[in-house]
């Protein structure tokens, strides 16, 4: 087999076999493909696509490329989420004590963030003394007893998928639906959960800003997969404007906190219940979507969720007592008002620029070296729809340095207050089955 008649095979526009795939992505890996092929490889696919089968193949032969993690000694069926990410988006932090709570084992890798905040990690780290570096077996024996556990990616998870998208991210092939689709998949199905929720998002702070294109990846990952044996579902959600109120790690547990008491934002905990739903419902842990949804409002309100947060938290190290005294988190030093400079309704907020001006405050990492101050960020005090009067705040910034003129122009320029009429977004567009 040569990589060159693989290469013209797709160029072509013929289907690629699963040994050829197989071939081409262990060879790669292993340096016995060199870049300049597989970056051929990688455009063929951009304009040719890949059908349902060879997606499946190319995502497995990237999970088979390193370490899978095993979790058949946790009882009961374990359901993953994803999002795809966005800004402002601290879901898994409330969601995962959420459904736990039902009984739902959630046993959860994820990453640390390059962007406008830090990841699920970074967030969590905001938690005086919690601890995301967990022996293998001690994360299982607290999935076993506390139905959840969320620790930092450890081993070699598809070694073939980090290697494929920093090529793919030089070459112009990030945007590709089957090499986003099995990228996204490799890491999902390598992390050995049995169900997989997925959380897409499309707007203007969304990496698919347009429905469409969210519509097609979302249909891409739930065929990938359904073809290779996981229960898979998608929720198409927007991300016009941050989620919630809050962009900044300690910010963000605080109102994941607030969310779980039942006092948070109507945004997040209506993306929390309708993802949440369908976690419990794959898990078996209800007849119906509805009747899930209904037993996750019943443990918000008779305080099962905010009990299990805090067993979460001490389990991993952490100081419970944030929970009840959020002041315990990191806290910065400013809280500097932006003001409006006109009358009217909130149009729009360009979440991008809001995320942007998070991490020029410090909330997340420009480079992989950055270092992040997980006090601060940004508060949104006025969302879309709202009335804002002019030298109202429409948002607030949490601070650790006198310099933030950029960033309070940066905020005032994600903001669009217009004196007609202005209709809030809808947050959940479409479910994928």
């Amino acid at each position: 087999m040569r990589m060159v008649d693989l290469i013209e095979k797709k160029r072509d526009g013929h289907q690629l076999t699963k040994a050829e795939i197989r071939y081409a992505v262990e060879g790669y890996t292993k340096g016995e493909i060199p870049d300049y092929q597989m970056s051929a490889l990688a455009m063929a696919i951009f304009f040719q696509d890949m059908s349902t089968e060879e997606r499946a193949e190319l995502t497995m032969a990237m999970v088979e490329s390193g370490d899978q993690i095993d979790l058949s000694s946790i009882e009961g069926i374990k359901v993953d989420k994803h999002s795809t990410g966005g800004v402002g988006d601290k879901t898994t932090i409330a969601l995962a004590p959420l459904v736990a709570a039902l009984g739902v084992p959630v046993a959860k890798m994820s990453g640390r963030g390059l962007g406008h905040t830090g990841g699920t990690i970074d967030k969590l780290e905001a938690i005086p003394g919690f601890s995301v570096e967990l022996e293998t077996s001690q994360f299982l024996k607290l999935v076993n007893q506390n139905k959840l556990s969320v620790v930092g990616q450890t081993g070699n998870l598809t070694p073939a998928d980090k290697k494929l998208y920093a090529l793919r991210d030089v070459t112009a092939t990030v945007n590709s639906i089957p090499l986003i689709a099995s990228s996204i998949m490799s890491k999902k199905i390598a992390s050995g959960a049995d169900a997989i929720v997925l959380d897409v998002k499309t707007g203007s702070g969304a990496f698919m800003k347009e429905f469409d294109q969210a519509k097609e990846l979302a249909e891409a990952m739930v065929a990938i997969g359904k073809s290779l044996g996981r229960n898979t579902m998608a929720v198409i959600s927007d991300m016009n404007q941050p989620l919630g109120r809050t962009v900044g790690n300690a910010l963000e547990i605080r109102e994941a906190i607030e969310m779980l008491r039942g006092e948070g934002p109507a945004d997040l905990v209506e993306l929390c219940l309708t993802l949440g739903s369908h976690m419990v419902y794959l898990a078996d842990r209800a007849d119906s979507v509805e009747e899930a949804r209904e037993k996750l409002v019943e443990v918000i309100a008779n305080g099962q969720a905010i009990e299990t947060l805090k067993t979460f938290i001490e389990a991993q190290g952490g100081d419970p007592a944030v929970v009840d005294d959020p002041t315990r988190l990191p806290q910065a030093q400013l809280k500097i008002p932006v003001k409006a400079e006109q009358d009217g309704k909130v149009a729009a907020i360009v979440a991008d620029k809001i995320g942007t001006a998070a991490m020029l405050l410090g909330a997340g990492r420009a480079t992989k070296e950055s270092t992040i101050d997980l006090a601060v960020g940004i508060e949104l005090e006025k969302k879309i729809g709202d009335d804002v009067k002019r030298g109202e705040t429409i948002a607030t910034l949490h601070a650790n340095q006198q310099d933030v003129d950029e960033v309070v122009a940066m905020v005032r320029q994600a903001y669009s207050i217009s004196e007609g009429e202005s209709n809030r977004p809808p947050l959940i567009y479409e479910e994928i089955h």
